[in-house]
């Protein structure tokens, strides 16, 4: 049963993501976990959440940057390296999350175009159109989506 963007929620809903998420980068697996969350919002592809726990540690750099969403709080962001290959910013995460989010805390999210490939199970997610929006579309999720032509004042 497809699911439209348009009937996800705001503010944005948090549930648990039943299966595997995988993301692999220059090659290589940088996290799996079949213990991921989605925060689902309106107009707005799934973004998931992998807990810290289940990456590989070595990869990631925590940077200066931070970000605030009016409902999830201050976000701090992550770069990647593996090998030779590196990505500036590409993974944030909410440390001390607002009330309601706590089930995110220390669990980081990811821009899908970055990346080798992001995995829902065995299927291989897109990006969200724009450069902002760090949602995964699978072939289940239907739009439109923020950040596709003529929705700048969504």
């Amino acid at each position: 049963m497809p699911e439209y963007v348009r009937d996800y929620p705001r503010p944005p809903r948090v549930e648990p993501v039943e299966k595997r998420v995988r993301i692999v980068f220059n090659g290589e697996t940088i996290a799996d976990t079949t213990r991921a969350r989605r925060v689902l919002e309106t107009f707005g592809a799934p973004v998931y959440y992998l807990p810290l726990a289940d990456m590989r540690p070595d990869v990631l750099t925590e940077t200066a940057r931070n970000t605030v969403c009016e409902w999830k709080g201050t976000a701090s962001y992550y770069s990647i390296r593996v090998g030779e290959r590196a990505a500036e910013n590409v993974g944030w995460a909410y440390h001390d999350p607002k009330r309601g989010y706590e089930s995110i805390r220390d669990h980081v999210a990811f821009y899908c175009a970055p990346m080798d490939a992001c995995f829902v199970g065995a299927e291989k997610a897109r990006p969200q159109p724009g450069r902002f929006y760090g949602g995964w579309i699978t072939d289940g999720i239907v739009g439109p989506f923020k950040g596709e032509p003529g929705t700048e004042g969504w």
